[in-house]
């Protein structure tokens, strides 16, 4: 069965779905940036209607501010508060573990707040370690592509035979040769996560650039958590090319299994 429930949070309501289930491990679902507990193109509405059909009960939740939540938006970095009420209203349903999962900025906020929601283990998918302000790609997936193309040889014939935009080529050399130290909230993250000593599993996209950024960044860090990495051949950031769903639905049940 679905139904709405109304969370406090700091003198805010919460406005969130539980797809209730028989298991005692449950799922809770963050949303990332701006996002409606729906989730894009409704992908998280559907995936908790699938796990809960499979025994997992599912709480979905709009941060303040967002969709039919009270309160001031002030980002995923505000949301640790949010998370909190959200598994304490999940535990009160009846279930005895929870497993957060959140895609982009919703993998981040759950890497840097798990703790204080006392979650049991964490699904990042996707996880934002900083953004761009222009129409470029993140600087780390910018020298992936250009890595890639350069081992093509047909890239290089289209170079010579004009068939490459020089403009667009040196705006995305500029953004590479200045680009910041990406590491910053990737070691966030990762100093959050070993205290913690939760389980944790990292879920990437290998096309998408949020996640080759993410990839690039972990990678560069000396003392990250030791995590499985679970890699799709997709280009989909929120997973929605095919076989997409299946792949994430199967990860997900197998995390909480």
């Amino acid at each position: 069965m679905r139904r709405l429930i109304e969370i406090p949070c700091d003198g805010e309501t919460l406005v969130a779905t539980l797809d209730e289930a028989p298991g005692e491990t449950g799922m809770l679902i963050v949303s990332g940036g701006n996002e409606l507990r729906c989730g894009a193109h409704r992908g998280m509405a559907l995936l908790a209607q699938t796990l809960a059909q499979r025994g997992v009960p599912v709480l979905r939740y709009d941060r303040r501010g967002i969709g039919d939540s009270s309160g001031i938006n002030a980002g995923f970095e505000s949301g640790a508060a949010d998370m909190a009420a959200a598994a304490a209203a999940l535990r009160a349903s009846g279930v005895a573990h929870i497993v957060g999962f959140g895609n982009c900025d919703a993998a981040s906020a759950l890497a840097l707040f798990h703790a204080q929601a006392g979650l049991d283990a964490v699904v990042l998918s996707n996880p934002w370690i900083g953004g761009s302000d222009d129409a470029l790609p993140q600087a780390a997936a910018i020298r992936a592509r250009y890595a890639e193309r350069l081992r093509n040889p047909r890239e290089w014939l289209r170079l010579l035979r004009g068939g490459v935009n020089l403009r667009k080529l040196a705006g995305g050399l500029m953004k590479v040769a200045r680009a910041p130290d990406e590491s910053g909230l990737a070691g966030r993250m990762a100093a959050a996560l070993r205290p913690s000593a939760v389980p944790v599993t990292i879920l990437l996209a290998a096309q998408d650039n949020t996640a080759v950024a993410f990839a690039n960044a972990w990678a560069k860090l000396p003392d990250r958590p030791n995590a499985p990495l679970e890699m799709r051949a997709s280009a989909s950031h929120s997973y929605a090319g095919d076989g997409d769903f299946e792949w994430l639905r199967d990860q997900l049940l197998r995390a909480v299994r």
